[in-house]
């Protein structure tokens, strides 16, 4: 038997006039005759933080059955199609997170896992998506992202704007932009200038490579092609958002100097989020990203599902059922929003599966109860398999004040970085 398969680099690009667009894994990737495992295209493991303000409503997110036979909560329904996928985690509180100032610290406290003023142990605090970015991030061209909706203030790092730190004391700014992370994902530019340079062209990066597309798509198997197609048009529809929203945005911008490509609608800014992190795990641009959905102390309104009420006045419910009612209704909607980002993963075909196989996503916050701002239980579940490593399909219950850091140190270990301890761990959640 002859093998005369020849394969591309799993850092292959499409180019042209400047631009340069990853592509996902492709068949045309695995050497012939060779096991996919033991090659460079085997799929690597994506970590991703969804961090949702103001806690939950827990008696409406936590089923009441514990294990593998558990009913759908209302809150978590929209995630009931990837069951096998989902592991909810209850019973986990953060007491580094318990302050006199809740909202000032909460989000900055999810995933260190240690109380601002830091520990006797110098390298606490580093937070658990870049421990990870710094094993499993070395090798793509974007070693973590740091995403929120955030407009307006600053989100240049502070407990309450970011929840990714690199060091204990180097908070990450989060990037809100659409438009400016789409151009950072799939354009060229090292700095903050060029980026800024790149996003004020209104030529679609497609066009630029369409001519490689089309001589490397007739080299390649039907699979092959099938899926490179798909990709570059999930590429496209956003391209195709982002012209529609600058458009919409040059006649609705009441502040001249706002940034061109901001959305004008908060329902379409998450969906634009979700999609360029999907399409950054999917061609392995990187495979760590945090995201935060809202910040903590949030005035946003929800006109969009009939609620007008502002978001952090109406988390403080007081126990009454219409206000909780309404709150639910809100976490919900968030759920949702999740949901097709799950769904994204779900359906982006990748070795032996899907890239959300391939994945571990925390979803959850840091506060429980936010009318009485404690944080125990927080509201914790984690999608995807983590290439096996991840049993899926559960819900575990813990006993109280299990450290919500045990959590974070059995998902780094599940992702085969080893650090011993992580904030005020104890040990490793072994049903996971």
């Amino acid at each position: 038997m002859f093998i005369t398969k020849k394969h591309l680099s799993r850092r292959h690009l499409l180019r042209g006039a400047g631009a340069g667009i990853a592509l996902p894994l492709l068949d045309a990737m695995v050497p012939a005759a060779t096991a996919q495992a033991a090659t460079a295209a085997a799929p690597r493991l994506r970590m991703g933080f969804i961090y949702v303000p103001h806690g939950a409503v827990m008696s409406r997110w936590t089923p009441a059955q514990e294990g593998p036979d558990f009913e759908m909560s209302p809150i978590l329904a929209p995630l009931a199609e990837f069951r096998e996928h989902m592991t909810i985690v209850s019973g986990l509180r953060n007491r580094p997170a318990e302050s006199p100032d809740p909202h000032g610290i909460t989000a900055g406290t999810w995933l260190r896992c240690v109380a601002p003023e830091g520990t006797s142990n110098p390298g606490d605090g580093v937070s658990t998506d870049q421990v990870a970015a710094a094993a499993i991030g070395k090798d793509t061209p974007l070693q973590s992202l740091e995403l929120s909706t955030a407009i307006g203030g600053s989100n240049n790092g502070s407990y309450s704007s970011t929840i990714a730190f690199r060091t204990p004391n180097q908070p990450l700014p989060m990037e809100s932009d659409p438009r400016k992370l789409y151009f950072r994902l799939f354009g060229e530019g090292d700095t903050s200038e060029e980026r800024e340079r790149i996003s004020a062209e209104n030529s679609s990066l497609l066009d630029r490579v369409l001519g490689q597309a089309g001589s490397l798509s007739k080299t390649l198997g039907a699979g092959d092609r099938l899926l490179m197609d798909e990709y570059l048009e999930s590429v496209r529809q956003v391209e195709r958002q982002l012209q529609k929203m600058q458009e919409q945005d040059l006649s609705l911008l009441s502040v001249p100097d706002a940034p061109v490509g901001m959305p004008d609608s908060f329902p379409v800014h998450m969906e634009l989020m979700y999609q360029l992190m999907a399409l950054a795990f999917q061609a392995d641009i990187t495979r760590v990203a945090t995201f935060m959905s809202d910040r903590e102390a949030s005035m946003r309104t929800f006109n969009n599902i009939g609620i007008a009420d502002a978001f952090h006045p109406l988390s403080h419910h007081q126990n009454q059922t219409d206000k909780l009612d309404r709150l639910a209704q809100v976490q919900t909607w968030f759920c949702s929003a999740f949901s097709t980002f799950v769904k994204s993963l779900a359906a982006m075909p990748e070795g032996d599966g899907s890239v959300l196989d391939h994945a571990m996503i925390l979803y959850g916050s840091c506060m429980s109860d936010s009318n009485i701002h404690n944080h125990d239980p927080v509201p914790s579940i984690i999608m995807g398999r983590g290439n096996g490593r991840i049993r899926g399909g559960q819900h575990l219950a813990y006993p109280q004040n299990t450290p919500l850091a045990n959590l974070m140190l059995t998902m780094l270990d599940r992702a085969d970085v080893q650090v011993g301890h992580h904030g005020d761990s104890t040990g490793l959640l072994s049903d996971l």
